[in-house]
């Protein structure tokens, strides 16, 4: 059956091109100007991603590259964080020393130093992703590793240091994980963050040169994860005083295939958010090759999994995909959400929109111009963000394969790929999404490398919102917002009391030129990263906006006179 399928696919691929090429068309000339500018060495980043291989093709050496912004220090300039892997034992290069997480801080005009030497960050792991959040509600955001054999928890002390708690804390999953995308949440809203882990498949080195992957002109290859049996995420409450406690069976996130017995997931990365507006946490699990999960907050410690009932689960065919980064957001301007995923390479990129109906979702990719454009490319990180501060949320996608020598096997298919920007139209002229040529955003945010993580923050004070990009193996791309559109922009803090200090969760909603922008508090977005916790609103030529309403993960709801445009506004959530 899924042979027969193929060829129908890929004749409606080219057809739906052709249809997006001629909404490109259309809206050409309306679309802005707004390049980005390669500044990584000039900012000071000298940092290069290291994966140990040495020629085994061992599978996690290509599916690492997190990288987080974060402010560690509370001066108000975000600070970066790169995860790094490392050499497999016994195959240290002669001369070379285990590499560390790479820790830089942020001058507040966007120049970078290395501070990771005495930070306690300077430790060697397998590591993949990162998770931000102020866990013990100190004012001090703390970072969570994910890695190949146990992760890792730090507790910001302050000053620059961090201290790992990992043991204290419960939080280092069981020795033979392999833990991708991580969240602090407040699933159970009681003003603590709790964390959850993804872990993609039971692996060693010994099952996966057994797995002994081959392809034609190449031979041995990195597998795909059919190789290999799933397993189950990591769902840790926070109890206070530093420690947590692992609920995932009792929560019910731990999935079985009911053919086989043996544990589901696969999964790459996770997107908090509250899908049908009840005030509690869901989650959505974006799994590589098996059904994407969502799962609903029940409101009394558990979660009920419903991706296949609300339409997430699969592709239009009742097909998996391999899912890889992912977000979450209400692109329209309207109370629909939209949730996007980025898919493997001949696989278009994923738009499930709300019907009416918030827990049911239908793929609209293809419709809004988000699907055919992406097919051919491999997409891993993934993010809704405003880049020309118009008030329209566009997408970003950071692209690379997995096999250096790909374009052996595949003619139309290169192991550096570039990255790919979406405009936000507004779907006056059809799709919502065009898209973005080299010559409206610079030749340097489309330099081909081998994509993986991706993040936004402000770094310069500017308030537009800038990019980074990670690779395998090689350095990643800072990438400065360099738009001259004379956008208005507000931008909040928010900082909570009875809910979570960090305000994960807070949905930020104004009302300007007879709309409503919605904007989630949320770190977690994309493909094992963090961007910052600020929310920045693009405003287009508005001067002003109408209302500002923030609804709290405690539940309360607060209005706000008019905020300042054009520069940041810390709000504190009422202790009443």
């Amino acid at each position: 059956m899924i042979k027969n399928l193929l060829p129908v696919r890929a004749r409606l691929a080219t057809l739906i091109l052709v249809f997006t090429q001629a909404a490109i068309f259309l809206n050409a000339e309306e679309m802005p100007v707004a390049k980005f500018t390669d500044i990584t060495r000039a900012a000071g980043i000298d940092f290069t991603q290291i994966n140990g291989a040495y020629g085994d093709k061992l599978l996690p050496e290509t599916m690492g590259g997190g990288v987080a912004f974060l402010d560690f220090d509370n001066d108000g300039a975000q600070d970066l964080l790169f995860v790094n892997s490392s050499y497999w034992p016994g195959h240290v290069p002669e001369g070379k020393q285990q590499p560390t997480l790479a820790l830089y801080h942020n001058d507040g005009h966007g120049h970078f130093t290395d501070v990771t030497k005495g930070s306690g960050l300077d430790i060697s792991c397998y590591g993949m992703g990162v998770a931000i959040g102020d866990y013990d509600n100190d004012g001090l955001d703390d970072v969570f590793i994910t890695a190949v054999g146990g992760n890792h928890l730090f507790h910001n002390e302050g000053h620059g240091k961090f201290h790992e708690v990992t043991l204290d804390a419960g939080v280092g999953g069981w020795a033979n994980d392999w833990s991708t995308g991580a969240a602090f949440i407040d699933y159970d809203n009681d003003g603590k963050l709790d964390l959850f882990v993804c872990n993609y498949v039971q692996w060693s080195p010994e099952t996966d040169r057994a797995a002994n992957f081959e392809l034609p002109k190449i031979g041995r290859a990195y597998g795909p994860p059919r190789n290999f049996t799933g397993t189950f995420p990591h769902l840790y409450h926070n109890n206070g005083h530093g420690h947590f406690t692992d609920v995932s069976a009792s929560a019910g996130i731990r999935l079985t295939n009911a053919a086989t017995g043996l544990p589901l997931a696969k999964s790459l990365a996770v997107k908090p958010v509250d899908v049908d507006n009840d005030g509690w946490m869901d989650l959505i699990v974006a799994n590589d090759t098996v059904q994407n999960f969502l799962f609903h907050n029940e409101r009394n410690g558990t979660f009920k999994e419903i991706g296949a009932r609300s339409g997430i689960a699969y592709d239009a065919y009742g097909l998996t995909r391999g899912a890889m980064g992912i977000d979450a957001a209400r692109f329209r301007n309207d109370d629909k959400l939209g949730i996007a995923i980025g898919n493997f390479a001949n696989e278009m990129n994923a738009l499930y929109v709300a019907q009416r109906d918030t827990l049911v979702f239908a793929d609209e990719a293809t419709k809004e111009g988000l699907g055919a454009p992406s097919e051919k490319l491999l997409k891993f990180g993934l993010f809704f963000f405003d880049y020309d501060l118009d008030g329209r949320l566009d997408v970003l996608t950071a692209n690379g394969h997995l096999e250096p020598e790909i374009n052996r096997v595949q003619a139309d298919q290169q192991y550096r790929q570039p990255a790919q920007l979406f405009w936000n139209s507004g779907g006056s002229k059809g799709a919502s999404f065009v898209t973005v040529p080299a010559e409206k955003c610079g030749s340097d945010l489309l330099k081909p490398i081998v994509g993986r993580g991706s993040a936004y923050a402000d770094i310069d004070g500017d308030g537009d919102l800038d990019v980074v990009l990670t690779q395998i193996n090689g350095p990643p791309l800072l990438l400065r917002n360099d738009q001259k559109l004379e956008h208005h922009w507000i931008r909040l803090k928010l900082v909570g009391t009875k809910s979570n200090r960090d305000a994960i969760g807070a949905w930020v909603k104004i009302r300007v030129n007879g709309k409503t922008l919605s904007r989630q508090v949320m770190p977690t977005r994309s493909y094992l990263s963090q961007s910052e916790l600020p929310v920045t609103i693009g405003l287009g030529k508005a001067e002003k906006v109408d209302s500002v309403e923030i609804n709290w993960p405690s539940g309360a709801t607060q209005k706000l006179a008019s905020p300042a445009i054009d520069r940041l506004t810390i709000v504190t959530e009422p202790e009443k």
